[in-house]
């Protein structure tokens, strides 16, 4: 069977996906061949990068954990990508199995693998839409039937904002969850950062032009400026392999020797 014989409908196997690049770096098998060819070109100049790919995962773990141990029980994961366990509704249910997760993307793979996989999970859901269309997350049946935004939610935006070109207000969109928001709730972010080597820069942004996975590099100050409303959390804006609190049970091991060349910074943001 080749790659295309797999491929839902709708979907153009020449056009690279953020969330099946993502797959592939992490060692995933959910991913075509303009996916890996993206994910080569980045791995010949910053061969760390399967690295820092694990290292925003266990920062994802890491936060929602605490978040579930601060009484959040809801969560909107944006931008989920190909389901990768333990899944936020698995880290976050093992605090409290009252925890209720809505995973959203716009790429129809994920869709398809959310569904298998989410089929006799109650309390959770997947959903296609995009980021950058909050209204429309709001209003689907799956997001009101289980978010109560008078509650504290936690917004999850992991390695998906850097996607959102200036041209399409970040911050606005932002915005938008944050008024919806009850006190109590918190924003976490990881974004690709404008202070990675030069290099791995250009070869990301050569690479993915004109495409979905186009790259928008931002300095530590413009995404800083991203948890505008929010009290930071713990150590702040930092790289993912270097966020963690006191309360964290797990050893720290580091997972590099030295600054890889893609930097990934992650912060929890509290709405007071």
């Amino acid at each position: 069977m080749t790659e295309l014989e797999r491929v839902p409908p709708g979907v153009d196997p020449r056009v690279p996906s953020s969330a099946r690049v993502y797959d592939y770096l992490l060692g995933g098998k959910d991913n075509l061949a303009i996916d890996r060819a993206i994910g080569d070109k980045l791995l010949s100049v910053a061969p760390d990068t399967r690295l820092v790919a694990r290292a925003n995962r266990l920062f994802l773990m890491r936060a929602v954990r605490h978040l579930a141990r601060q009484g959040v029980r809801q969560f909107i994961d944006l931008g989920t990508g190909i389901p990768t366990s333990p899944s936020v509704h698995e880290v976050a249910r093992k605090v409290s199995p009252a925890c209720r997760v809505v995973y959203v993307d716009y790429d129809p793979v994920v869709r398809l693998h959310a569904e298998v996989l989410l089929a006799s999970e109650p309390g959770v859901a997947g959903i296609l839409a995009d980021v950058r269309n909050p209204p429309e997350i709001f209003k689907d049946p799956h997001v009101t039937g289980l978010i109560d935004f008078d509650q504290p939610v936690g917004v999850l935006m992991l390695a998906v904002m850097h996607f959102v070109l200036d041209a399409e207000d970040p911050a606005g969109i932002i915005g938008q969850f944050r008024e919806r928001m009850a006190p109590g709730s918190h924003l976490v972010l990881s974004h690709t950062m404008a202070e990675s080597e030069p290099q791995a820069i250009r070869q990301l942004t050569m690479a993915t032009a004109n495409s979905p996975a186009q790259t928008q590099f931002r300095t530590h100050d413009q995404v800083l400026r991203l948890f505008d409303g929010f009290e930071m959390v713990g150590p702040g804006l930092v790289p993912v392999q270097d966020w963690r609190l006191q309360s964290d049970e797990e050893p720290a091991v580091p997972l590099m020797d030295e600054a890889p060349s893609l930097r990934v910074e992650g912060g929890v943001g509290l709405l007071k």
